[in-house]
């Protein structure tokens, strides 16, 4: 029992400092399309990483990937290498980083979804009681900023919750065999070879002129969003399992708010404070409702 809670605590941790990295990907985000086309940024930043990636896995000495493993890596790119990058660049043009880190707040569930749905996880009556009340919370948070309306880049920003939520749990998966650093190195080099050209024809159609502050955004989403932040989050998913640690994904959302006002200078209202307190509240909830996981098998490169 000591173990399982050492290793569930640890699960929290990592992916505490994962989400930390991904906080701000919304802000840097913003920041590098107001100049930049924003699916060059999406596919580029993924470029970037894939190019570091193939420096880690030379390094690690890495074994490639079996068929069963590269289809379930092809799953993990799909979503978190190209989907989620790709439709919450588009949003970033349209709406404030502050708005879309608040409507990306229902990730949480949607990746327990991914979780019991695709991988047996049984969370509790408890626990989804806990995470449709938070989910809930950030929902209406949204509405509330939006003085009850809907954005029109809310469809795109819904659409990366889908995609980031079936990539964090496919990941999170391979992770057990795998290791977290392997996981999202081996998804960017398998998508490396629709991603380059795509990128290099964006570059030549709208341009790669930009400010230094844009580039430094562009930094940012290319080696912490796309790859360092992976390192800790996926590592984190198998030890504490999906459900379980995705829940500290609502945090995300406040950490965007305080991480875009001092990035981009957008307003930081107190009332998003209550919010916050009131979402701790809910994931503290969570985090002592039972989970039944299936059997999983000791990581042979943990990562």
């Amino acid at each position: 029992m000591r173990t399982a809670l050492t290793q569930e605590t640890r699960g929290m941790w990592l992916g505490a400092i994962g989400v930390a990295i991904f906080s701000l990907t919304l802000p840097f985000t913003r920041m590098a399309v107001a100049e930049l086309n924003p699916v060059l940024v999406a596919l580029g930043r993924a470029v970037v990483a894939a190019g570091a990636s193939v420096l880690l896995l030379w390094r690690l000495k890495a074994p490639r990937p079996t068929a069963s493993q590269a289809r379930a890596l092809l799953v993990t790119a799909l979503g978190v290498v190209i989907g989620f990058p790709v439709l919450s660049s588009i949003a970033m043009r349209d709406v404030p980083a502050s708005h879309g880190a608040i409507v990306i707040g229902v990730l949480p569930l949607a990746t327990a979804l991914f979780g019991a749905l695709r991988f047996g996880e049984r969370p509790s009556a408890g626990f989804w009681i806990a995470a449709a009340a938070g989910s809930a919370l950030v929902i209406g948070f949204a509405l509330w900023q939006g003085g009850g309306a809907v954005h029109a880049a809310d469809l795109a920003l819904f659409g990366a919750v889908i995609a980031a939520a079936m990539g964090y749990a496919e990941g999170a998966r391979l992770s057990q065999a795998m290791g977290g650093q392997q996981v999202i190195s081996w998804a960017l080099v398998l998508s490396l070879p629709v991603l380059l050209p795509a990128t290099v024809w964006l570059g030549w159609r709208y341009g790669i002129s930009a400010s230094p502050k844009a580039w430094l955004g562009f930094g940012y989403v290319s080696l912490f969003s796309m790859f360092i932040g992976f390192f800790f989050w996926y590592k984190g998913l198998a030890l504490g399992g999906i459900a379980r640690v995705g829940q500290v994904q609502l945090l995300q959302p406040f950490l965007t708010l305080l991480g875009a006002s001092l990035i981009l200078g957008e307003a930081l209202i107190a009332d998003t404070i209550v919010f916050a307190l009131a979402v701790l509240a809910v994931v503290a909830a969570g985090r002592r409702m039972s989970i039944r996981r299936p059997e999983i098998r000791r990581p042979v490169n943990p990562g």
